[in-house]
């Protein structure tokens, strides 16, 4: 359900409702009714039905609420951040990883959650990925973002910018680069076709801007990829990576930081891309926006990313 607070309640109520959704899998969104009832009320949406208890999600026929009774209504006020919402967040999270550990759920689908309301609570990591990762046991494991026009990878995400730098190594980025080749070449049933960003203005113009990170780390990680057979380019200068003509013939693009992909992203497919952890041993799509506490339960959160994850994990999982 992600956030209480936030969008993810008016959201998960339509995709309960949605026939698409419903012809390609059993929605389950774990949360709590009493928020959803209410949230419903506010937004003029139509009441949840079906609630099931974690003992049930196996026999569950219908789009349905797990109802974890993580928070009560007068614990938290809509289109604000505190430590109870951060809590019932993490609660949620966790409940459904280990529903699809035990595997009583196919893939997990999360509505955005609240960075500010997690840390207050103590949950302490930098967002829901590495959340999943750490409760997973995942080691190798990163970000990507796939719309029908452009998909890209993350070797690093939250983390300020001065940070970025130092955490380029040869090892994570071809990490990064086998992770998506894995998942590209399932998604799109043929050998994909890869192109890695550099970090520094301009590809570093051989060593004038940065630290020389494109020949030093970046170029060494592609040409191993290469010599595994991956059909890759680059270190492209990130200014003009994501051109209409690069577009038409990459399948992904592995970007070093985090709005080094994410603002191309948004400016061309906002609310159509969809956000999938690899690396992990479940299947975890998620939407590309956040708690949106301005417009929550005002009735005007666009449910067309959930929809679009969700349609991306049950494709992952079936």
């Amino acid at each position: 359900m992600g956030d209480p607070a936030g969008v993810g309640p008016e959201i998960c109520l339509d995709l309960l409702q949605n026939k698409q959704v419903a012809d390609l899998c059993i929605p389950i969104v774990f949360g709590d009714s009493g928020v959803m009832k209410r949230c419903a009320e506010k937004t003029g949406r139509p009441t949840p039905g079906s609630i099931l208890g974690l003992t049930e999600l196996s026999t569950s026929d219908t789009p349905s609420i797990c109802d974890l009774n993580a928070i009560s209504l007068d614990q938290f006020s809509p289109g604000t951040t505190c430590p109870a919402t951060g809590r019932a967040t993490y609660r949620y999270l966790t409940e459904a990883i280990d529903a699809c550990l035990r595997g009583d759920v196919d893939a997990v689908t999360t509505a955005p959650a609240n960075k500010k309301s997690l840390h207050g609570a103590g949950i302490l990591q930098p967002g829901q990925t590495e959340i999943f990762a750490e409760h997973t046991g995942a080691e190798r494991f990163c970000m990507m973002l796939t719309s029908d026009i452009l998909t890209c990878s993350f070797v690093t995400v939250h983390v300020g910018y001065h940070e970025v730098p130092g955490l380029l190594t040869t090892e994570r980025i071809l990490d990064v680069i086998e992770l998506t080749h894995q998942s590209m070449k399932h998604l799109r049933g043929k050998e994909p076709t890869l192109a890695v960003c550099g970090l520094n203005p301009h590809g570093g113009e051989g060593g004038l801007f940065g630290n020389e990170e494109e020949e030093r780390i970046i170029a060494p990680a592609i040409e191993i990829a290469r010599s595994r057979a991956i059909r890759i380019d680059g270190p492209l200068p990130p200014d003009t990576a994501f051109l209409k003509e690069r577009r038409a013939v990459t399948d992904a693009f592995i970007c070093m930081y985090h709005d080094q992909g994410h603002i191309p992203l948004k400016a061309l497919v906002f609310d159509r891309a969809v956000n999938c952890t690899l690396g992990l041993p479940i299947v975890r799509t998620s939407v590309d926006h956040g708690t949106a506490l301005d417009i929550a339960w005002k009735g005007k959160a666009n449910p067309q990313s959930l929809l679009e994850a969700v349609t991306l994990a049950a494709r992952l999982s079936s």
